[in-house]
């Protein structure tokens, strides 16, 4: 593997890149007319202006990207997170048009991705999951049927995509009654399956996932779990491996059960199977992810290895090593900035005027001073993984380096991470995923006594 496509952009496209040029292996960016001057389309071999800005003229265009890849050579295609990486068709076109993709194989991604096949996968695999309908609720009088079996609160989730479009929370009849058809309409416009299925919902539970490799050799190994309970929208912003407070005997049975799901559907290349845990430690199966994720870099901190470069060896048929010799060491937490209001989340583009970062931080960022977060894609400016010996050093790291951290010309997160660390809830480790709007409620009502 001489050459490899990114087909994606910004703090991810850098991140390829870096271990790229370790292994010897040059690069191509493809980037729309306004992410030509971001670091990473500098920094690779070559760069391709793919389309305009919005994403379905660019970085969506599956058919310009494999014309790229033909004109430059490559011999294989990285998909990264998000965009087309957990695209079927595309990694199906990736193949057919003599490509390697590097990540799993088109029929896993299929799968995976109607989050209706992958729980049946998972039952029939012995893998526990949350309560839920078998199949898609086709009308609201379904719906409101099933939903008075499985009991409220619930959950109504499109079966062809997560996070938090994909999903709302409904108290009662009437919240379902006022949500199903903005969800299936949504479904439809994001995901193109309006297919909507009912799941209990989990009071203060806590969000863990456990990565995963599989090889073409019929071996998978777990590189241990992440805690990513702390969410704004169904989203997360900060993860930390080993995950707190979770019994040793918990870590083992959900690891094993994370290998379980990888060997049912014969998994291949990085994954992530994500769980939520209740508060008497009894986890279920939410769904698996077939790409790298955001916060891979959390445990390539306490495991000391590169999840990127056993990408690439796993694609051009390497091994993985035993399972035995995958430790973990140490604490790292790692903090998503984006550039939106603290108060609001709202996102909030803009140029990028002064950047001021702390000390002690590995810091993975699309951007450098003077660079435009624009409107077209999502904000996030950058990640900081912070590692210490045990979490109370993470925390201690943590707190010094957000205060001394600033970024000027568009309103950060960073003012709610610098208050919002030093507070008993995080401090504590025992959070689940209301911390974050929770913490804020209360923060609002005593600085307005």
């Amino acid at each position: 593997m001489k050459k490899i496509l990114i087909a994606n952009r910004g703090e991810i496209a850098r991140r390829i890149i870096r271990t790229c040029e370790r292994l010897g292996i040059e690069t191509v960016a493809i980037h729309s007319e306004a992410d030509g001057d971001l670091p990473y389309a500098k920094e690779a071999t070559e760069a391709v202006l793919i389309g305009p800005n919005p994403v379905v003229q660019s970085y969506l265009q599956a058919d310009k990207i494999l014309e790229a890849a033909k004109q430059h050579n490559v011999d294989a295609i990285h998909p990264g997170y998000g965009l087309l990486s957990e695209n079927a068709g595309f990694a199906r076109k990736v193949k057919e048009a003599g490509f390697i993709f590097i990540g799993p194989d088109s029929d896993i991604i299929d799968m995976m991705g109607d989050k209706i096949e992958s729980r049946r996968a998972m039952i029939k695999a012995g893998v526990p999951v949350v309560p839920g309908t078998e199949e898609g609720v086709a009308s609201l009088e379904e719906a409101i049927e099933e939903a008075a079996k499985i009991g409220y609160p619930l959950m109504l989730k499109a079966s062809g995509g997560g996070g938090g479009i994909g999903m709302v929370r409904c108290e009662s009849e009437q919240a379902l009654s006022q949500q199903f058809d903005s969800v299936k309409n949504r479904a439809k416009a994001y995901f193109g399956n309006d297919v909507v299925y009912l799941e209990k919902f989990i009071a203060d539970a806590r969000h863990i996932e456990v990565q995963i490799f599989g090889d073409s050799h019929g071996n998978i190994v777990h590189l241990f779990e992440r805690n990513c309970s702390v969410q704004r929208r169904n989203q997360k912003v900060i993860e930390e491996s080993p995950s707190p407070h979770l019994p040793q005997e918990v870590r083992e049975r959900l690891c094993e059960a994370a290998i379980r799901a990888g060997k049912a559907v014969g998994y291949s290349n990085a994954g992530t199977v994500e769980f939520i845990v209740d508060q008497s430690n009894e986890f279920y199966f939410l769904e698996m992810n077939t790409r790298l994720q955001v916060e891979h870099p959390v445990t390539e901190e306490v495991t000391g290895l590169d999840l990127v470069e056993w990408q690439i060896d796993v694609a051009r048929g390497g091994r993985l090593p035993l399972q035995e010799t995958i430790t973990s060491k140490g604490h790292a937490i790692e903090y998503r900035i984006y550039a939106e209001d603290p108060k609001t989340f709202f996102p909030s583009p803009g140029k990028l005027d002064k950047i001021v970062w702390g000390e002690e931080a590995r810091i993975e960022t699309g951007y450098e001073e003077g660079n435009s977060v624009t409107p077209f894609y999502d904000p996030m400016i950058s990640k900081v993984i912070i590692t210490g010996d045990n979490r109370i050093d993470a925390l201690a790291k943590s707190q010094k380096f957000f205060a001394h951290t600033s970024i000027d010309g568009v309103k950060t997160n960073i003012p709610l991470f610098r208050e919002f660390i030093e507070s008993q809830e995080f401090i504590s480790g025992e959070y689940a995923t209301a911390v974050l709007p929770k913490w804020m409620e209360k923060s609002k009502e005593e600085k307005t006594v």
